[in-house]
């Protein structure tokens, strides 16, 4: 696995980090990173994490498209 501090920026991750009382995740791409902490993009806002809490970290593939509920394309 390579490490998150390699990742380049941009990438799709999820990310795992301890909290109080647990562990959470951060999903989506990594937009910054400096020496103690990263900062993941997620669907809610931009999450920054420290990387001394980080207990595991991997990109992941891009995210599904969503299908159009339009009508149904003709058939030719």
């Amino acid at each position: 696995m390579t490490p998150l501090t390699e990742l380049p920026l941009g990438t799709r991750v999820v990310v795992r980090y301890r909290i109080e009382g647990g562990f959470t995740d951060a999903l989506g791409p990594l937009r910054a990173r400096d020496a103690d902490t990263c900062t993941v993009e997620t669907k809610r806002g931009l999450v920054v994490v420290p990387l001394a809490a980080v207990v595991a970290a991997k990109p992941v593939p891009p995210a599904p498209q969503r299908k159009s509920s339009g009508p149904p394309a003709p058939n030719l």
